[in-house]
């Protein structure tokens, strides 16, 4: 699976378009990154900028952003209303998929220290990326802002982290820049069936997590021996939030809110919070509005909870739990929910001409041709992601039925384990031909000289441990695999055990199948130790799941012989 970052760089410039179109057209330069969104404010002249990719790419791209901006802004001409305090005021991280905020925190760092050393940019880092708890802060990073910046940069306290304590002419032109790791920033607005704002407000303020004043029966603010008003916490950590009535927005008042960490206070919390405070006050939410791009993960967990909530298994396709959490919050309620566009992992991971989207027949038909690709490796994948499904279909037909009810946790559980192995080898049914296609470049690259020679030989070691680390991961999952199917064949529902027989058969020629393509790989391994160590893993794994399977087919085939 792609590891997805996205960056959000802020710049400051935000009128003219010259300027900010030289900026954004770098982002476009690197391979495998994708610009999503170009947001400029002439008020603030400020302009903020989302783009999302691979890891390494996404910090060349921020790189390039960065030293642009330091070309065509010059920082002792800016004036804006929004604090700032560099040509790249901010440039921050964000994990979407498959990453780390620590690794995310690394990139900071990785990039901070190239740009103070290759444009003399001084860098100070922020939130998870910060080198010490005073600086976690972005507020107090850029105190002083950049009429202070001169100050600072003297202050020995203030030192940047990377780049030179020092305001000399390059300087001044470029400020500094704040590079940080954060999560991802989700922000929504919940449609209430009023016009009153002043209500819509309360509920701003009865949730957010600086919460309001407190107040007694009387409404009174409640004060503390020193006469300060006391604050009441809100319902919802990790939110900010404010009430407004928009006509744009189909004559009704509206709840705007930021959602700053959606793994702690996740997507459905949210909307049934809400929910639950305008029905205290004779309201409806209607639905809610994502504005921008969501995270594929903050769908995929309120998709599971509703379906939770109706007492149906949460182990149901991808899209499936995307059209659940649609749904269940009324995303859709103002405008399309428009998934190919609003979810941020669809909008970098390559959607298009995958051979999983082919139908069967046009996938066969490709099989069957003299293309050297998809094969054996493919259909192996394949073949795993066939065992999965029906371990998950087994375990969802057991799920909630007569005498399988004490069963139920464990069958929601294996139904979404069953999902999330199905997906991993439905990637690696393209991931193997994609893996071949890399081989085969790496064989075409040019051997003139012994430069040449040594580069070519150095990609196709390269090339050659990938295409074979594919179907050996392959193996690997079998044996997880295993165990949802041994789990199914035992306590799930009978009238389907046929089918988890079947999985067990089309698990068994995924992991046979892999492990040949691993073995016509190894031969070609420069490394010997390295493929040595592959080879004996990938025996140890076959024999487990050989001795496992035969065992659960023999009881299978037990239990379903013909007894008239």
């Amino acid at each position: 699976m792609k590891r997805i970052v996205e960056c959000v760089p802020n710049i400051s410039e935000g009128r003219d378009k010259a300027k900010i179109k030289a900026v954004t057209d770098v982002v476009e330069t690197v391979e495998g990154v994708v610009l999503l969104d170009v947001d400029p404010g002439e008020t603030t002249n400020r302009t903020v900028i989302t783009f999302v990719g691979e890891p390494e790419a996404v910090k060349e791209a921020a790189f390039r952003v960065i030293q642009k901006a330091a070309e065509v802004i010059d920082m002792r001409h800016h004036h804006g209303e929004h604090p700032r305090f560099g040509a790249t005021d901010v440039c921050p991280f964000v994990p979407v998929s498959n990453i780390s905020m620590e690794e995310c925190a690394e990139l900071a760092h990785q990039l901070g220290e190239r740009v103070g050393a290759e444009l003399q940019i001084p860098v100070y880092f922020y939130e998870h990326a910060a080198t010490s708890k005073q600086r976690r802060n972005l507020a107090t990073v850029r105190s002083g802002e950049y009429e202070g910046l001169g100050h600072k940069l003297a202050d020995p306290e203030w030192k940047p982290d990377c780049g030179p304590a020092a305001f000399g002419e390059r300087q001044q032109k470029s400020g500094a820049t704040a590079i940080s790791a954060r999560e991802f920033l989700i922000a929504w607005n919940f449609n209430l069936n009023t016009r009153d704002a002043a209500l819509a407000h309360d509920i701003a303020l009865t949730v957010r997590e600086s919460g309001r004043f407190a107040r007694d029966e009387s409404g009174k603010f409640l004060r503390d021996a020193e006469g300060n008003r006391l604050k009441q916490d809100g319902l919802l950590k990790n939110t900010k939030a404010v009430g407004w009535y928009i006509d744009d927005f189909g004559g009704r008042a509206q709840i705007s809110m930021n959602l700053t960490n959606y793994k702690l206070t996740p997507l459905h919390q949210c909307f049934d919070t809400i929910c639950a405070e305008a029905e205290k006050r004779g309201m409806r939410v209607t639905g809610a509005e994502i504005v921008g791009l969501v995270p594929l993960a903050s769908l995929l967990e309120a998709g599971r909870f509703y379906l939770r909530k109706q007492g149906k298994p949460a182990g149901v396709s991808e899209r499936e739990l995307v059209e659940c959490a649609v749904r269940s919050m009324g995303l859709a309620d103002l405008y399309p929910f428009e998934i190919e566009k609003k979810i941020v992992d669809y909008r970098v991971q390559k959607r298009s001409g995958r051979l999983v989207d082919l139908k069967i027949n046009d996938f066969n038909d490709l099989l069957a041709s003299d293309a050297m690709a998809p094969g054996g490796g493919s259909t192996a994948a394949l073949c795993g992601a066939l065992a999965a499904s029906l371990a998950a279909m087994v375990a969802n037909l057991t799920h909630g039925k007569k005498g399988y009810t004490k069963y139920n946790e464990e069958m929601d559980r294996i139904s979404v384990e069953g999902q999330g192995h199905k997906e991993f080898f439905l990637a690696a049914v393209d991931r193997d031909t994609e893996a071949f296609d890399a081989m085969i470049a790496a064989r075409r690259l040019p051997k003139d000289t012994a430069e040449q020679e040594a580069l070519r030989a150095t990609a196709m070691e390269e090339a050659q441990q990938h295409v074979t680390l594919v179907p050996f991961e392959v193996v690997e999952r079998c044996l997880p695999v295993l165990d949802l199917i041994e789990a199914v064949a035992a306590r799930g529902n009978q009238n389907s055990l046929s089918d988890a027989g079947v999985a067990a058969l089309c698990l068994g020629t995924a992991c046979d199948g892999a492990a040949m393509n691993v073995r016509i790989n190894l031969a070609d391994i420069t490394d010997k130790a390295w493929a040595a160590d592959i080879n004996t893993r990938t025996a140890e794994i076959q024999q487990k799941l050989h001795e496992r399977r035969s065992a659960l087919l023999k009881a299978v085939e037990e239990k379903l012989s013909y007894k008239g």
